[in-house]
């Protein structure tokens, strides 16, 4: 699969409505949510969608009418319609556009109210570990123990909800008012639930969006940066990024699990045994002085040395791009020769997966195997890092590789191509008290003046410069 029309979820478009795939000028649509709020702070939250109904009812008109549409090589008009296949956002925004909450005991919306979690007594947070259940049911990890929660597995894999069953389980409450009225929910009320909806998504108005296979894609590049994050924190112990503190081991104390790693008591204080991830100071100055003395090219990434404190063993200041390139090419070189074997495989297995998955090009075989490879590199971590680790953002790459198989490629479907636009809307702005007029005004001027240069051939412009140098 090298585009989306190479994926499943668009040939099954073209099969559930065949009188819209025999037109190929007919529209394929992904919707993007990201971005700043020009008014503050504060997110639009369940608000959201009374700005997204006038969207809404356009692309229902889309669908069900058309717009009467000019096509230059046949001289002719046509009824243009279009389809909105998808949603591109962080994970934040996917629950806000899902109505799925992204938070507390059922955060994965692909895994719904199966979601296997675990409340952290002393961290006082939700773990998600339990990735045994997504292994074959004759892996001999199902009946390992010791290794993981002192408990064999024997559930299946839980399945992804369809959209009729989204549907039906929109019917076991109300929807909630729109406005500021709107009643925040109890914390009881949240213990109670057997579910995380906490509205009707609007776009299952739309007369087609139950029939989609993928209808809100997860973010490839968000995981990947939080999962680098959590794994160089940890590695490096870094002061609020590590997983690895007083409190995740007795957590696991708690839990009655790696009796080797709990925290000992010495003169009233604790003291934490070292874990097989741990560094010394030795192996994190030789972690930071190679990231110090790596040379990107142009363009390829920012000035990682600039973000690397050899002194302190601290990283800062690292863009999302620059926890990619690090995550995937130069992690695994790092730390191959200053952890043991049991944690150097999981993480590079977890590095090639990265890098796998964000391949130009698929294919359905090379996924299938990803599928699996990922469920092992998931338990061999379960089997080192603390319970503290396991956030939300480590477990969603378990379903990432047969997301990949009914979308297609990540690079169509995540948010670097977004993200970088929005910096050229932002340059738009010229009135800081209203930015949104100054960005709208700035992008009808730009493409005003790209249709119009058009037409000036002997004026000197950046379109006509690039067909001449091109052309060179």
């Amino acid at each position: 699969m090298r585009h989306p029309a190479d994926s499943k979820a668009w040939k099954h478009v073209d099969k559930e409505f065949p009188g819209f795939a025999l037109d190929p000028r007919h529209v394929r649509m992904g919707l993007a949510s990201d971005g700043f709020n020009p008014f503050g702070p504060k997110s639009p939250g369940n608000n959201i969608d009374v700005y997204l109904q006038p969207l809404i009812d356009e692309l229902k008109d889309l669908w069900e009418n058309g717009v009467e549409t000019w096509d230059a090589k046949v001289k002719r008009n046509f009824t243009l319609r279009a389809i909105l296949l998808w949603t591109i956002n962080d994970f934040p925004a996917y629950g806000m556009l899902l109505g799925w909450s992204t938070k507390g005991k059922f955060a994965c919306p692909y895994c719904n109210k199966d979601t296997e979690y675990l409340w952290l007594k002393f961290g006082s947070k939700h773990c998600y570990m339990g990735h045994r259940r997504f292994l074959p049911m004759d892996h001999r990890w199902r009946r390992n123990k010791v290794s993981f929660n002192n408990k064999v597995e024997t559930r299946d894999a839980p399945m992804p909800l369809t959209g009729e069953e989204v549907l039906k389980q929109y019917e076991s409450f109300e929807q909630v008012s729109f406005g500021n009225t709107t009643r925040k929910r109890k914390r009881r009320e949240e213990e109670r639930r057997w579910h995380n909806w906490w509205k009707k998504s609007i776009f299952f108005e739309l007369p087609y969006w139950e029939k989609l296979l993928v209808r809100h894609n997860l973010d490839v590049m968000h995981i990947e940066k939080n999962i680098c994050e959590s794994i160089l924190g940890t590695l490096l112990n870094i002061t609020g990024k590590s997983k690895d503190s007083e409190k995740a081991r007795l957590d696991m104390e708690h839990l009655g699990m790696r009796k080797d790693q709990h925290p000992l008591v010495k003169n009233g204080k604790y003291t934490l045994p070292s874990a097989l991830y741990s560094l010394d100071d030795d192996d994190k100055t030789y972690f930071c002085s190679f990231l110090e003395g790596v040379k990107m090219p142009d363009g390829y990434a920012s000035n990682i040395k600039r973000c690397v404190d050899v002194n302190t063993s601290n990283l800062s200041g690292l863009k999302t791009h620059d926890y990619h390139v690090i995550f995937q090419k130069l992690l695994p070189i790092a730390v191959r020769s200053i952890l043991p074997q049991d944690v150097v495989i999981p993480l590079i297995e977890l590095s090639r997966f990265f890098s796998a998955i964000c391949s130009k090009e698929l294919s359905i075989d090379e996924l299938e195997k990803l599928s699996i490879s990922i469920r092992e590199t998931l338990c061999r971590l379960e089997m080192i890092f603390p319970p503290a680790f396991f956030d939300i953002m480590v477990h969603l790459p378990v379903h990432l590789a047969e997301e990949a198989n009914l979308g297609g490629p990540v690079c169509y479907r995540w948010m670097y191509p977004i993200e970088r636009y929005l910096r050229t809307l932002k340059e738009y702005v010229r009135n800081k008290a209203h930015p949104e007029g100054s960005i709208a005004e700035g992008y009808i001027l730009e493409e005003c003046m790209t249709f119009c240069a058009r037409f000036l051939d002997d004026v000197n412009t950046k379109l006509n410069r690039a067909e001449k140098c091109h052309g060179e």
